[in-house]
């Protein structure tokens, strides 16, 4: 643990992690002291309710018929059994006071870690603004967030040529991001969906050339990670007067480049079927049984590094590693994208009880892997896989190697981004126990001027 800060700053942190360990000391007696036997109750049904939910969501997903109808019933009886139970036993004293102490002792000790840990976010320098940028976009993506921001006027406005998609056809993307270098273009941009976002960056890339993304797609998960504002695009265009650039990581998957994800096993399978774009939820329930119980598809193995991973349900390759891999935990986004390596998120459940097993313990459950690498090889025992690239549905021949190219994409984005990940460090108990007990540094001693004998 880096030490490295003044003693003023260490002295605090040390405050804060005593102070989050006796908050989270104070949560477990809220519940075993405070309130009794009832105290107990709270943790003990807090913890059959979350198995019981995901017991429910494994009948809806695995199963159909009777059997999914029961375990829609219970990821709804759940939750209401325990408000029951807790209104019953009159334990909600101790159910509140136990959740505010814990968010504080949470609180508390990553405010300790941050005082003596340098964040490690990514680190943007200055560089000379482009005079000849050229931005694609398409006019459909994210339900016409061009034409709703005005995102070709306000682009031409800042000396930017323009090149509008006929979506009418189909278009290949990364061929006109090639014509534009050919015309001189000393910038590529893209106002469009993740996928399109991955093409032209890779010509970007090739050619060493920055590249603007504007989030005028649907979800923006690039542009999420990168900081920028997904609510108004145009603000993206600031990168054109007032920006600064990210030197950050392409993955590679079959040779193609990718900036978020390439997923491989059931949300792939998923995705190349032709109803899915029209109805997504409907066609996932209907293919998920076959799926999960494995009457249709195929499993999956990976190799990285040492480690081989077997007959897995569901592959997740990213481009740099996800902060919170846990499939129960919201907003999972990327504080990095310069690491220089893939993440890896392997899923394999076959009953309810594994099911439960991933809600309860998250990254230590046995059907969730969570690793890391620079390169991953997935195999199969057919001949083409289907991969989910950034969102698109391909097929590749197996066995599909990933890579990841460290450094290879120029970012130009804003200066000011209102969405920049905090590199907030991560977060272990014994890490706040050691800051907590550990002695304090002494200062440095003051220096005394040289004295100056008299003229």
């Amino acid at each position: 643990m880096s030490q490295s800060h003044p003693s003023g700053t260490s002295a605090r942190a040390r405050r804060l992690a005593r102070l989050a360990l006796a908050c989270a000391l104070g949560a477990v007696v809220a519940l075993v002291a405070a309130s009794g036997p009832g105290g107990l109750l709270v943790l003990v049904v807090g913890l059959a309710g979350a198995a019981l939910m995901a017991v429910g969501t494994w009948w809806v997903l695995a199963h159909r018929g009777a059997l999914r109808v029961a375990g829609a019933v219970l990821m709804v009886a759940a939750p209401v059994a325990i408000l029951v139970i807790y209104a019953r036993a009159d334990v909600w004293p101790a159910a509140l006071v136990a959740i505010a102490l814990w968010a504080a002792a949470t609180v508390c000790a990553r405010s300790a870690l941050r005082g003596v840990r340098q964040p490690q976010g990514m680190q943007a320098v200055t560089c000379p603004l482009p005079r000849h940028p050229v931005l694609i976009m398409n006019p459909k993506s994210g339900g016409g967030k061009v034409g709703r921001f005005g995102l070709v006027e306000k682009a031409e406005a800042l000396g930017a040529r323009v090149v509008l998609l006929d979506t009418t056809v189909k278009t290949d993307v990364a061929a006109l991001a090639r014509q534009a270098v050919a015309g001189g273009a000393d910038l590529l941009g893209v106002a469009g969906g993740d996928g399109t976002q991955a093409r032209v960056a890779e010509v970007a890339a090739e050619h060493d050339l920055p590249f603007l993304v504007i989030s005028a797609g649907t979800r923006n998960h690039f542009a999420m990670d990168l900081g920028l504002d997904r609510e108004d695009p145009s603000r993206c265009l600031d990168a054109l007067t007032d920006g600064e650039e990210l030197r950050i990581d392409l993955g590679v998957v079959g040779g193609q480049a990718f900036v978020n994800t390439a997923s491989f096993g059931v949300y792939a399978d998923i995705v190349q079927r032709p109803e899915y774009r029209d109805a997504k939820a409907g066609t996932a329930l209907n293919a998920l049984p076959d799926l999960l119980l494995g009457y249709a598809g195929h499993p999956l193995d990976a190799a990285l590094d040492e480690i081989r991973l077997e007959s897995q349900q569901a592959l997740l390759v990213s481009n740099n590693p996800y902060a919170a891999p846990e499939p129960m935990t919201a907003g999972g986004r990327r504080v990095r994208l310069d690491l220089g390596v893939l993440g890896l998120l392997g899923i394999r459940v076959n009953n309810a009880a594994q099911a439960a097993d991933i809600a309860l313990r998250g990254t230590k459950a046995t059907g969730l892997q969570v690793l890391t690498s620079r390169r991953i090889v997935v195999g199969s025992d057919a001949e083409s896989i289907p991969v989910a690239v950034d969102g698109e549905a391909l097929t590749m021949p197996a066995p599909v190697t990933c890579s990841i190219r460290p450094g290879a994409l120029r970012v130009l984005v804003p200066k000011h981004r209102p969405g920049a990940p905090a590199a907030s460090p991560p977060m272990h108990w014994r890490d706040i126990l050691t800051l907590a007990f550990s002695r304090p540094r002494p200062a440095p001693a003051p220096t005394s001027p040289p004295s100056r004998t008299p003229a």
